[in-house]
């Protein structure tokens, strides 16, 4: 895949909630705003595990408390909407960052980035990123997590079927199971996999998405379900749970994707993140 062009990142939108993650906020806020894909709070304890793990791809003379820093840096700037900050923070670290440069990339890129050129171009950086992670860090869920995050928005940016028929259907599932087996109550991929099941069968029907893709709408709801108990207060959830519903049961899913779309608009977002995710879902049912 190509490498990301530098280029321009534009800013939350003036009319965005503005969050402070200064002093201790952040970690006191951690839990809750990690809910969905478990990342560890990264003190120097977590950065020092890190640095063993990675070994030889980390960057050398790293030290944790240094590694810490940056990385709690990173993500303030991530939680606060200063995307670009956490990119770069988190792309300074190689590997030992690639969780927060991928999320930071990829969340800009499906929210933030209109030109569909330099979207897809984004989401395939995250995919390298998160290749190079896998690598260095095997055992981190999201090192698997970010790469079917990647895959799967490249997917739909080209169109699901042309993403069947490139073989990235597979690649998405792998990286979510993956990411599962390691880490069994990560919503997000619990979400993505719902997502992966509804729109393979939506695309293909039921009968060619159980037997080519191992795709089933039961799974989708499945998936949907844990996702939803695991984070009920993540606007995302419901964003999809919208989404699932429509791709399953087309018009006769539009009262409930209403009601899912607009508890997702009515939600406190806690980070610039959630706000994203709730403007999307208010534009669902304008």
């Amino acid at each position: 895949m190509a490498s990301r062009k530098k280029s321009g990142w534009a800013a939350m939108p003036a009319k965005a909630t503005a969050f402070d993650f200064g002093g201790d906020a952040l970690r006191k806020a951690w839990k809750e705003l990690h809910s969905g894909d478990g990342e560890p709070f990264p003190d120097a304890k977590r950065a020092a595990a890190l640095l063993k793990a990675a070994g030889k791809a980390a960057p050398k003379g790293l030290e944790a408390d240094a590694v810490a820093g940056t990385l709690q840096e990173g993500w303030r700037a991530f939680h606060e909407g200063r995307f670009e900050a956490a990119f770069d923070a988190g792309k300074a670290l190689g590997p030992l960052g690639a969780s927060l440069a991928t999320k930071a990339l990829g969340i800009h890129a499906a929210y933030l980035v209109d030109d569909e050129a330099e979207r897809l171009q984004r989401f395939e950086s995250v995919v390298a990123l998160a290749d190079a992670a896998i690598v260095a860090l095997p055992d981190e869920a999201n090192s698997h997590y970010r790469r079917a995050f990647g895959l799967g928005r490249y997917s739909q940016g080209i169109s699901i079927v042309k993403a069947l028929k490139q073989g990235l259907a597979g690649k998405v599932r792998e990286s979510l199971d993956r990411a599962l087996a390691i880490e069994p109550d990560h919503a997000e991929a619990r979400l993505a996999l719902a997502v992966y099941h509804a729109e393979i069968v939506s695309k293909v029907g039921s009968l060619i998405a159980g037997m080519t893709y191992g795709a089933k709408a039961s799974e989708a709801e499945k998936h949907l379900a844990a996702a939803l108990k695991l984070t009920p207060k993540s606007p995302v959830a419901h964003l999809e749970q919208g989404n699932v519903a429509l791709l399953l049961h087309g018009a006769k899913g539009e009262d409930a994707a209403a009601t899912a779309f607009e508890k997702a608009a009515g939600l406190k977002p806690r980070d610039a993140m959630e706000w994203l995710d709730s403007r999307h879902a208010a534009g669902q049912i304008e």
